[in-house]
């Protein structure tokens, strides 16, 4: 990656030299393409690494909200291929990558990968998985947080990830305090995981 370069570009603009890792996804070892230029190329990362530990069984209808090369998505599909789910991210090399993995294990179906301004206002959902961009600023995330979050569906439930010291309590906290263009609150928070420095966070629509 550039030292300009973030996997929060929407161009990244590191080579776009694809490669092969192997990864574990929903209880199996799976072959998928990445590059550099995306969020975590060469691995599933920590965070996700433990919110996929602590996620219920997908939804019928599901947001990966910042799907990045889309594990958490691609997982979603396997457990359920069924189930809808709308990946977003971006950054548009994540978002090609997301669906030549889909069809790679046959799952592109079940996930419409698109950038955040192609997802209808009106869509709603069951479920939102994110280990979300902390370091794109807090404004910027309580920002992200606020378009997608009022969009659970009464009784669905968002789960999140982020590291103790990036503020996951603080990042509780202010959701806590959210409430809706109706003046409601987004839901209960509640610390639902812990593990190797993370947090995984679970806001149930009320």
């Amino acid at each position: 990656m550039s030292p300009t370069d973030h996997y929060f570009t929407a161009e990244p603009a590191s080579s776009d030299e694809r490669r092969r890792i192997r990864v574990p996804l929903a209880g199996r070892e799976v072959e998928l393409e990445t590059a550099a230029g995306v969020f975590s190329p060469g691995h599933i990362d920590l965070g996700t690494q433990v919110l996929l530990k602590h996620l219920p069984p997908p939804a019928a209808t599901l947001l990966d909200l910042g799907c990045g090369w889309g594990p958490l998505a691609l997982t979603a599909a396997l457990q359920r291929p069924d189930a809808r789910i709308t990946a977003v991210d971006v950054n548009r090399r994540a978002l090609d990558l997301l669906e030549r993995n889909a069809a790679r294990l046959g799952a592109a179906g079940a996930i419409t990968a698109v950038e955040p301004d192609a997802v209808p206002a009106e869509q709603t959902f069951d479920a939102i998985w994110s280990n979300p961009p902390i370091r794109i600023g807090k404004q910027a995330l309580h920002e992200l947080l606020t378009a997608w979050l009022p969009r659970l569906n009464t009784g669905g439930q968002a789960h999140l990830v982020v590291q103790k010291n990036l503020g996951s309590d603080s990042l509780m906290a202010w959701i806590a305090r959210q409430t809706d263009a109706n003046g409601k609150p987004w839901g209960q928070i509640e610390k639902v995981g812990s593990a190797k420095g993370f947090r995984v966070l679970r806001l149930t629509r009320s």
